[in-house]
């Protein structure tokens, strides 16, 4: 199977870019630092900022279901280590085993209030506590569940090559309109293909143009559910 990626730690040629299983295409220590501390200052300005949020959200996610505000769940970042994932909880159920079902359009596992933060994308919010730790960055592979790590692992050859960096809160792969539904193996193909080429050759303005491509996706909601 594909367990043998969780305790390979391969050469890194740039600790300071966040990992390192390619050659350096654009990217230099220098690039690398400033990409680390774009993201701590980033996101604890729209922490602080949206406070206020974060407070209207839970207060909405209490009301409605019993359960934590927070869904935690193991996932695979930077060159294999597993970390643990903050999101506001937008579901009745809270998985985190060897079998992990991939939510689906008019999922029922889903309640009201998670069917809008899910659709834009409020949800994903407590992730910035991930950035400011140094489990995720605000550009990189979105990061999936270690069961579907596992399972898409073992039949994508180049999966695995998405641990070389950081994951992000947004990608090269969302961008390009590669979110949403997986259907079929192609559509997460599709989007392991977009991370590699994240990974093999990321710059820090291309970070920044990401986040900027970023805005009229998340405006669009196009296959957010």
């Amino acid at each position: 199977m594909f367990d043998s990626y969780h305790e390979r730690r391969p050469v890194v040629a740039d600790s300071s870019a966040g990992g390192g299983w390619f050659p350096m295409v654009r990217r230099t220590p220098v690039c690398g630092s400033l990409k680390r501390a774009f993201d701590i200052v980033v996101a604890t300005a729209i922490l602080v900022l949206l406070a206020w949020a974060y407070a209207f959200i839970a207060l909405a996610i209490v009301v409605e279901t019993r359960g934590p505000v927070l869904f935690r769940q193991r996932r695979t970042g930077l060159n294999g280590k597993i970390f643990t994932i903050y999101k506001f909880r937008s579901m009745f159920v809270a998985e985190d085993g060897d079998t992990i079902v991939h939510a689906t359009r008019a999922d029922a596992r889903i309640t009201r209030v998670g069917a809008f933060i899910r659709e834009t994308s409020l949800d994903e919010l407590p992730q910035l506590l991930n950035v400011i730790r140094g489990d995720m960055s605000l550009v990189g592979p979105r990061p999936h569940a270690v069961a579907h790590d596992l399972h898409y692992g073992a039949l994508i050859p180049q999966y695995s090559d998405r641990f070389a960096v950081r994951p992000g809160l947004t990608g090269l792969a969302q961008v390009q309109g590669h979110r949403g539904e997986i259907h079929q193996l192609e559509c997460m193909s599709r989007r392991v293909s977009a991370d590699v080429d994240y990974a093999k050759g990321w710059s820090f303005p291309d970070d920044l143009a990401i986040i900027l491509r970023t805005l009229p996706v998340l405006i669009s909601r196009t296959n957010a559910y």
